[in-house]
């Protein structure tokens, strides 16, 4: 029998599986809607006048009077915006800054507004309740949940709190959650993930756990700690698992080492969130791609990723994309971030109703050669070639080795494998067949003796970890490149090598 709380949960999805299926059913006419509304509601700050946001009619008008930036184009206005100052990017104030780590401006802050902040909250419920509304599964509302994330002990700058978007999500719980949350406030303050993880662990055990949701390279510390402890499959630890909730990175690599550690499968669902918005959660079960929130104070365009450092490329909004093309995603919110550049690049999966996959960083992909490799290749080369189930990996990057020893240049893979395969050079030819088929590029650049195929580099147990520490970002939403068109990471990953 279910308790009144999932009963209310199920009704509760129904009507906000209603209210979803209303603007996602009219794409372009919500997008035009959020449009309006943003230039309406900053035509008085800084940034709108500056811009002539009172003369915006059209998309048109916008491309001509405010072009693509990305942070560090979009920093004066933000150290404006931290030093206290009012209606600069947005009306009045942000309620917090998200606190990021940049990798060319140091730390970035990330403007939260009173507008924006409701919209994190709700597309992580959302996604929640659109699938009890598909499986009719609300049974594990009844259970203990843990969200690993960030320490949500706040700082203050000039009157404005600031943290890790996690840590501030955290202040978003629900009260008909708050009973159910795990991990305590205290143990979530921790700072040093290590002790934090063992901390998760202790308190988690004795419960009913029914939700697990992070990053799934730390959730995976997680499990590995509960199997060590325990010397059993988390799915026998916790009877009553049976969502796992999960953002930041392609889960696919993950997906059979993961299987292992529960012992068993169980649903997942796909965020997309940033500290920039929440743009993206999976909707369906068996629909590849995560449905775009466009009714949610963002207004997207979109650049091919291929012309993206083209001078005055094109920009496009979602009533022009098509399926399969690699688009650089630009956002303007109601946090105030106008035409920026995330980073991030995607793919639609579907247009009908608008979803995507991320399919890397624009500044994560190897070129040294011109073969322009993105993280989506190299994830979906592992995927096809492990697919037998006797190989699982744990963690990976690549990296370009210019100036061999000998022979000619090539793409050098470490791999940290949880079953490693009998024989290496099998698994690279598989890895390689797979990259030169996904890109033309690559292909031509094997086949003319321009580079040689692809060689691995297997890391030692927990080596990505090591490393990870060793530069100050264990745990929380740091995430290891896919890619790098540098050395940078590659050279220091020698010293993980695995020694047999």
């Amino acid at each position: 029998m279910l308790s009144i709380k999932s009963s209310l949960a199920k009704l509760f999805a129904k009507n906000v599986k209603r209210s979803i299926l209303k603007w996602s059913r009219k794409p372009v006419e919500t997008q035009e809607k959020v449009f309006q509304k943003l230039i309406k509601d900053a035509s008085q700050t800084v940034f709108g006048q500056d811009h002539d946001f009172n003369s915006i009619k059209t998309h048109a008008d916008f491309i001509e009077r405010v072009p693509v930036r990305d942070y560090e184009s979009l920093k004066p206005y933000v150290d404006r915006v931290v030093a206290g100052e009012e209606n600069i990017l947005w009306k009045g104030k942000p309620l917090y800054f998200a606190k990021t780590s940049g990798t060319t401006s140091g730390a970035k802050y990330i403007p939260l507004t009173k507008e924006s902040m409701p919209t994190h909250v709700e597309a992580a419920r959302n996604a929640i309740l659109m699938y009890i509304a598909e499986t009719g599964n609300s049974k594990f509302v009844d259970g203990k949940m843990i969200f690993l994330q960030g320490s949500p002990v706040l700082e203050e700058k000039n009157g404005v709190q600031l943290g890790r978007l996690s840590g501030i999500v955290a202040h978003y719980v629900p009260k008909y959650l708050q009973k159910n949350r795990m991990p305590s406030w205290e143990t979530n303050c921790i700072d040093d993930w290590e002790t934090k993880v063992e901390a998760i662990v202790e308190e988690t055990l004795p419960q009913n756990m029914t939700v697990i949701s992070g990053i799934p390279s730390w959730v995976q510390m997680y499990f590995e700690k509960i199997h060590e402890t325990t010397g059993k499959k988390v799915g026998e630890v916790f009877k009553n698992f049976n969502l796992f909730i999960f953002g930041g990175v392609n889960y696919e690599p993950y997906r059979s080492k993961f299987e292992n550690l529960i012992g068993r499968k169980v649903d997942s669902i796909e965020l997309y969130p940033a500290s920039e918005g929440f743009f993206a959660y999976q909707d369906r079960q068996n629909e590849k791609g995560m449905l775009l929130q466009l009714n949610s104070g963002i207004f997207y365009e979109f650049i091919e990723a291929d012309k993206f450092f083209d001078d005055n490329p094109k920009r496009i909004t979602i009533a022009d994309v098509e399926v399969g093309v690699n688009y650089v995603m630009i956002i303007s919110t109601n946090a105030g971030l106008w035409a920026y550049n995330i980073g991030d690049t995607v793919e639609f999966t579907s247009v009908k109703p608008y979803r995507v996959i991320v399919s890397g960083r624009i500044k994560h992909f190897i070129s040294a050669f011109g073969e322009h490799v993105i993280g989506k290749e190299v994830e979906q080369a592992l995927q096809e070639s492990v697919q037998d189930n006797s190989t699982s990996i744990s963690e990976f990057t690549v990296a370009p080795q210019i100036n061999p020893d000998s022979g000619l240049p090539y793409h050098e893979w470490f791999i940290e494998f949880e079953n490693e395969p009998d024989n290496l050079s099998v698994l690279a030819k598989a890895i390689d067949r797979s990259l030169q088929q996904q890109n033309s590029y690559y292909y031509d650049l094997i086949v003319g003796k321009v580079l040689q195929p692809l060689k691995i580099t297997p890391i030692k147990k927990n080596g990505f970890q090591d490393y990870m520490k060793s530069i100050g970002k264990l745990g929380g939403q740091n995430k290891i490149p896919r890619l790098s068109n540098d050395r940078t990471i590659a050279d220091a990953l020698h010293a993980q090598k695995l020694t047999k």
